[in-house]
């Protein structure tokens, strides 16, 4: 997932180790996904959709690169 987040994106990721198997997915101090909430692991491609359009949103003018 980090490998598609940074090829669509160009973002760089990083995995702060948890326990219990929780999976979260954080932006900017914002939670975007939870495992813990939704019991299970996010769609790869829909969780990088979500993020190019929130990056769309913060920077329209730059939607083009995407």
């Amino acid at each position: 997932m980090a490998a598609k987040i940074k090829d669509t994106l160009g973002e760089e990721t990083f995995i702060i180790e948890g326990a219990g198997g929780i999976f979260d997915v954080n932006v900017d101090g914002k939670l975007i996904y939870s495992k813990h909430e939704t019991g299970e692991f996010p769609d790869e491609d829909a969780l990088v959709k979500e993020l190019q359009g929130r990056a769309d949103l913060e920077h329209p003018d730059q939607s083009k690169l995407f």
